[in-house]
């Protein structure tokens, strides 16, 4: 994007502070965007002036030390005070591109810089003119002589105001494609310098005095451009005053509205459901197990919260394989034997499938009516749920939709809750009269992430693995190392076992190197020609997939390659070993999901990684995760520590308000003081009548979701 004046040096806040500008103006209608930066500051996440004030550096560097030119190193940053000795426009012959060469000096020394395809600067750099740089010092390539700096930020001395891009701690922003990180900071200082008045303090006085916060003016101001605190090192943890502030608000406004939703579920009327009809007592004696006592305990949870007359919302999650889908069916049960309808709701209709061939074939013996009802099945399938014949219904989002009705809709279970949004969970409990809602979950959440994510729920945990689980090895190999892995596999086979390989894809793509199952089953079977050899993926139809499934569980198939649609629902207990092609390309929780295949039989079982190189510094933590532990919360955790809380959970899909400036597992100590002065603060003032500016603030921040979310 082209730079004009504009973009050297700062508005005065006489121009900016106008009563026309508001919290809420456009922010193409402020004063150096207009339509066009409009559309790329929008990229992230910049629509409004209150976007821009709440839009923070993601780190700082200190530009405060000025040095002389004689004592710049090659390699470092750093920021010198010099004078334009000549300037001069070079066009090269080949690609006929403009570069602006400066030669600076000061009592000491020369230096020069260049800039590339920005030759309106020539009006700009005359003789004499003095400067303040700041960059990476390189040497010159052509000459081999003296020191140089490519595109280094500058401001012209004494014209400006006061400097923002040098001789002070510098906020660096997350820029995008179009606009530069000058650009970005320089709209940053003009709108915060001069519209950072339009913030109200709407934190009631007594929880600002407890908790030694700053004022918001001056805490936003100072995080964008701190003067008063220069501590570096605290600036990039986030620990200075102004960033204390900051974080306690955005927990605060977060904690508030999981108050808000948990109070409101208090004041709804929901269904009671009694003990008796038969149903739970006939499924318990046809299972060829015993439930845990974790399961035993989550059950008694959720048969508690059935039998009040309030609208359940409970939260179940545990490790891989610590028996969900069992406490689900039940909680299922205690509804249909009491006359109403249950459904389950899944994110894909393959997920969907699997839940409903696992849940017919555990239930046909009682005599139920299992539909399954995706965006597929037709309008017969709906006519089966409107007219009560349907008493246990499985599907995907489908079972929401508006021509979809319940006669009687009394327990709703919502499964991999985290890819579903409010939105879709509200839609849900409108299908019934405030029906009981329970969440599952198989990925183990971090007690951090499931406060921030889940505080308007009750939750319960599966921390107990069924009897008979053995610990599975886990080991990484390379390209280099596959006849070893050969060998294993052999080995596993010729014990009577089976083996599972996965892959990231099912055909071979040319973008991405990557193994395919399709020419992974080939080779498999020219490998081992003796061995039978099944092949499921997701482009398969279902019965087609599920007789390949059922093939390996008969122990008909040896070698069932696969994609990751073996990750959930499949229960071999023969199957020792699992390979992972091109593990490095798969994410913590799903490498974690998939091994929980394996060790269910009783035997030694392994869990072999296939990386290739080159690989990120990620996935090397992913792969020694993996190695280093078998326990799903510990994974969780480190998978958190990895992606970051926005990312590992789709913290977008989940309806609660991003974090901009907080971190959960870095800041949990402030987490749990703003959880408690907010849920202190909805328990005494439920519809904050006493505090219209903390429920001006939590309707913004939610963006109107609370008054949408009734779960």
């Amino acid at each position: 994007m082209k730079s004009n004046n504009k973009d050297l040096t700062p508005a005065k806040t006489s121009e900016f502070r106008n009563p026309q500008i508001s919290k809420d103006t456009p922010v193409q209608y402020i004063k150096g965007v207009g339509p066009a930066r409009a559309r790329l500051l929008e990229r992230i996440g910049i629509t409004t002036l209150q976007d821009i004030l709440f839009y923070f550096p993601w780190r700082y560097e200190d530009r405060k030390n000025l040095i002389k030119i004689c004592d710049l190193k090659y390699g470092a940053d750093a920021t010198v005070m010099c004078e334009v000795e000549s300037a001069k426009i070079i066009t090269t012959r080949r690609k006929r591109m403009k570069i602006f060469e400066v030669t600076f000096a000061d009592e000491t020394g020369y230096l020069k810089s260049k800039w590339f395809n920005q030759a309106y600067l020539e009006k700009y750099f005359k003789k004499g003119v003095k400067v303040i740089l700041s960059g990476l010092v390189k040497g010159n390539l052509y000459s081999g002589e003296g020191l140089e700096m490519d595109n280094p930020d500058y401001e012209l001395v004494g014209t400006e105001d006061r400097l923002i891009h040098t001789s002070r701690i510098v906020p660096v922003y997350k820029a995008t494609e179009g606009i530069s990180q000058k650009q970005l900071r320089t709209l940053m200082f003009n709108a915060v310098d001069s519209a950072s008045f339009l913030l109200e303090e709407y934190l009631p006085g007594e929880i600002i005095e407890r908790n030694g916060l700053k004022p918001l003016e001056w805490s936003v101001s100072e995080a964008h451009f701190p003067e008063e605190y220069n501590d570096i090192d605290s600036l990039n943890k986030g620990m200075s005053p102004a960033h204390k502030r900051l974080i306690f608000d955005e927990f605060f406004l977060l904690e508030a509205g999981l108050a808000l939703l948990k109070k409101r579920e208090t004041l709804e009327k929901g269904i009671s459901f009694g003990d008796g009809g038969g149903l739970v007592d006939k499924f318990l004696k046809q299972l060829h197990f015993t439930l845990t006592s974790a399961q035993e305990r989550v059950l008694k949870q959720i048969r508690s919260d059935m039998k009040r007359n309030l609208p359940m919302n409970r939260l179940i999650h545990g490790d891989v394989g610590c028996g969900k889908t069992v406490v689900a069916l039940i909680s299922i049960l205690v509804a249909v034997e009491n006359g109403y309808q249950a459904c389950l709701m899944a994110p894909t209709e393959l997920l969907a499938e699997q839940h409903f061939t696992n849940i017919h074939k555990m239930v046909e013996a009682l005599g139920l009516n299992v539909l399954l009802l995706t965006s597929s099945s037709g309008k017969k399938a709906a006519g089966h749920v409107s007219d009560g014949s349907a008493q246990v219904i499985i599907g995907t989002h489908a079972v929401i939709q508006e021509h979809v009705e319940f006669k009687k809709l009394g327990l709703a279970i919502i499964d991999e809750q985290h890819r579903f949004g409010v939105v879709q969970r509200a839609a849900l409990r409108r299908k019934g009269a405030n029906p009981d809602i329970l969440i599952m979950t198989a990925t183990p959440i971090p007690r951090t992430l499931a406060m921030t994510l889940y505080g308007d729920l009750d939750v319960s945990v599966i921390d107990e693995l069924p009897a008979g689980r053995r610990p599975v090895v886990t080991k990484t190999f390379f390209s280099s190392q596959k006849e070893k892995i050969y060998s294993l596999i052999e080995g596993e086979m010729s014990k009577g076992r089976q083996v599972y390989i996965v892959y990231p894809l099912i055909e071979e793509s040319e973008k991405l190197d990557l193994k395919s199952a399709v020419d992974g089953a080939g080779a498999l079977k020219n490998m081992f020609p003796e061995r039978e050899v099944g092949l499921v993926h997701g482009r398969m139809h279902h019965d087609e997939r599920e007789a390949v499934m059922a093939s390996f569980k008969s122990g008909d198939v040896d070698i069932l390659v696969a994609t990751t649609v073996i990750e959930v629902g499949i229960d071999v207990p023969n199957a020792s070993l699992m390979l992972i092609v091109h593990a490095e390309r798969f994410g913590l929780a799903q490498l974690h999901q998939l091994r929980g295949r394996i060790g269910r039989g009783g035997y030694d079982s392994y869990c072999l990684l296939l990386a290739y190189h080159p690989f990120s510094e990620d996935a090397k933590r992913r792969l020694k995760a993996m190695e280093s532990t078998a326990d799903g919360f510990r994974i969780a955790e480190e998978d958190l520590s990895i992606r970051g809380p926005g990312e590992f959970f789709g913290t977008r899909q989940s309806g609660i308000p991003n974090l901009q400036i907080a971190n959960i597992i870095r800041d949990i100590d402030m987490l749990e003081i703003a959880r408690k002065e907010a849920f202190d603060l909805v328990d005494a003032d439920p519809v904050l009548k006493k505090y219209p500016l903390v429920r001006e603030a939590l309707q913004k921040k939610w963006m109107g979701r609370l008054e949408l979310i009734k779960s």
